[in-house]
């Protein structure tokens, strides 16, 4: 099978295409995908700059997110045919091959049925990007309708997924872009307030806007200098929570002088830890996610599509444009 891989970490010029053993054999519980399109995310860039930081296996298959068409499946998968249109995200993490390929083998318990409604390019594009917002939003800080949220990078992968969520869930909903074009994209998705915080001060914004207040809940897709400033932007006993590792340097005192909660959202813990109720949640998500999206009330930006063999361009792409919504490869039928 045609795949990107490399053989050590780097830039993105160590990405080769070329040739690698396909995936023959379904374990019990595993389902063979024929992948028709992938979604790049930054951990398959901080894969390929740090792979000793993470269980993967050499060569290197990067890639977590993909929808396809199901080949063959294992003999304890109930829920899943050969012909089936499937979306999912896996890390190649312990044992595992990453989802840059045109096969791929999954955990049953991973996948879910494509929405009808997305093309393979959409679908591709968003498991990993909802599985995180979903999780950051219901599971950590438990969103509730008529609380006011601030989403950082609202017209990010993450960030205009979150939106979506929190307007679905009857929030009010803050959000901080880099542009105008950002800013109206954010809009559209339903933010009630965009700050532009490349000529605004955040934390006044979000005070102002919220009558000295503050919110019930900030939600940090950036980490450091932006993570720290949620600390000022929250109401006492509200939640905080971040995609991104603090740094040691991080100031806690506002923190705790508002007696907020903390949380870590990490959506590669169930596959890292092998998580059997963590990864059949996920998939719970994406199937509850499909019904949104088939029934019109979520929506998933592609920005760019290239071809599997551009993979290296594309990751550069994300890197140095950080374009509203995600990118994609497409493998050619």
């Amino acid at each position: 099978m045609q795949a990107i891989f490399f053989h050590s970490g780097g830039r993105s010029d160590v990405l080769q295409y070329g040739e690698m053993p396909s995936p023959r054999h379904c374990a019990d519980h595993q389902v063979l995908v024929r992948i028709k399109a992938i979604g790049i995310n930054p951990i398959d860039i901080k894969i390929r700059t740090a792979p000793d930081r993470f269980p993967v296996t050499f060569p290197v298959i990067p890639g977590c997110d993909g929808a396809g068409t199901v080949e063959s499946v294992g003999t304890q998968v109930q829920h899943f045919k050969p012909g089936d249109e499937v979306y999912f995200s896996q890390p190649g993490f312990n044992g595992r091959q990453g989802s840059y390929a045109e096969y791929v083998l999954v955990d049953g318990d991973l996948l879910a049925l494509k929405p009808r409604s997305l093309s393979f390019e959409q679908a591709a594009a968003a498991p990993l990007v909802l599985i995180t917002a979903w999780e950051a939003l219901h599971d950590r800080t438990n969103l509730c309708s008529g609380q006011t949220v601030l989403i950082h990078a609202g017209a990010g992968g993450v960030g205009h997924v979150a939106i979506q969520l929190a307007k679905l869930a009857g929030a009010h909903v803050i959000t901080t872009v880099s542009n105008d074009q950002k800013a109206s994209f954010a809009k559209h998705l339903g933010a009630d307030h965009v700050i532009n915080y490349c000529n605004q001060d955040v934390i006044t914004a979000v005070l102002d806007w919220t009558n000295g207040k503050g919110v019930d809940i900030a939600f940090d897709t950036v980490g450091s200098n932006v993570l720290q400033s949620c600390f000022s932007c929250i109401k006492p006993y509200g939640d905080v929570v971040t995609i991104l590792q603090p740094t040691s340097d991080t100031n806690w005192s506002d923190a705790r002088l508002r007696n907020m909660r903390f949380s870590m959202e990490m959506m590669l813990s169930p596959v890292l830890l092998e998580l059997p109720e963590g990864k059949s949640h996920q998939a719970e998500i994406l199937r509850q996610c499909a019904q949104l999206f088939d029934a019109n009330q979520l929506t998933i930006e592609v920005a760019s599509a290239f071809n599997l063999s551009e993979a290296a361009d594309a990751q550069q792409y994300l890197e140095q444009n950080h374009p509203i919504g995600k990118i994609v490869l497409t493998i050619p039928s």
